[in-house]
C-alpha cells in the first residue's frame, strides 16, 4: 500500500476526531453534512409537509436523505452518481447545460419551487482568489435556478466561502427576499471559510438578479 502523505494522514485525523463524523458513522448516515442541514433547518423552519425542493450538488445524499423524510417532493442534481432515496428525482446533470433545463421544465412544468437548496462548492486548488471566485460562480448559478423555478414567499439557501462577493450577494438577495442572514453551522468546521447564505421569503418572482 503506498504510504500517505502528510496531508492525507492530517486529513484522516481530522475526520476520527469530528464528532459529527463520527456521529454520522454510527448513525448510517451518507455524510456529516446531514447535521448541517438539520440545524439550518431548526434554525430557520426550512422544511416541511407538501413543500416542492430543489437540492443541487446532492451527492452523496447526506442532505437527500435528510429532505427525502420531511417534504413531499425532492429534485436532486449532481454531476456524480449517488444512492437516491425512494421518491427523489435525481437528475445527474451539469446545471448550466441545456439537457438540466429540458429535465428540470418537464419535471416541474407549472408548479413552482418552494426552496432551492446548494451545497455545490468547488474543487479546491489551494489558490484562495480562484477557489474564492469558483465558489461565487456556483452560487450565482444556484440563484439563478431560484430565480426561474421559486415562488413568491420561497427561500433560498447556498454554500458560500468567506471572502470577496459574498456582502455584494447578500445586498442584492436583501432588495428581492424579506431576511437574508449568514450562517455557520455548529456542525461545520470551526476551521474552515464555508458558510451558508440564507434568503427567507421571495417578495416577487422574476426578481433576483445576477451578478455573473
Amino acid at each position: 500500500m503506498p504510504k500517505r502523505s502528510k496531508s492525507s494522514q492530517r486529513w484522516l485525523q481530522r475526520q476520527k476526531k469530528d464528532p459529527y463524523t463520527r456521529k454520522a458513522i454510527e448513525q448510517g448516515l451518507a455524510s456529516r453534512a446531514h447535521f448541517k442541514l438539520e440545524q439550518l433547518d431548526k434554525k430557520f423552519k426550512l422544511l416541511g409537509g407538501k413543500m416542492r425542493v430543489l437540492e443541487l450538488g446532492a451527492a452523496p445524499g447526506g442532505w437527500t436523505h435528510y429532505l427525502a423524510e420531511r417534504v413531499q417532493r425532492v429534485i436532486a442534481c449532481d454531476l456524480l452518481p449517488m444512492e437516491i432515496p425512494t421518491d427523489v428525482e435525481f437528475l445527474q446533470l451539469d446545471i448550466t447545460s441545456d439537457e438540466f433545463v429540458t429535465a428540470m421544465d418537464a419535471i416541474i412544468k407549472d408548479d413552482q419551487l418552494d426552496l432551492v437548496l446548494s451545497d455545490m462548492a468547488p474543487n479546491i486548488s489551494g489558490i484562495r482568489a480562484a477557489d474564492q471566485a469558483a465558489s461565487m460562480y456556483l452560487v450565482e448559478l444556484a440563484t439563478e435556478c431560484a430565480h426561474k423555478y421559486l415562488k413568491p414567499g420561497g427561500n433560498l439557501v447556498v454554500k458560500m466561502f468567506q471572502g470577496e462577493g459574498v456582502d455584494e450577494w447578500v445586498s442584492e438577495r436583501r432588495q428581492e427576499f424579506k431576511r437574508v442572514q449568514l450562517v455557520k453551522p455548529d456542525a461545520s468546521r470551526k476551521d474552515s471559510r464555508e458558510i451558508y447564505g440564507v434568503a427567507i421569503n421571495a417578495r416577487i418572482k422574476g426578481k433576483i438578479s445576477s451578478s455573473v
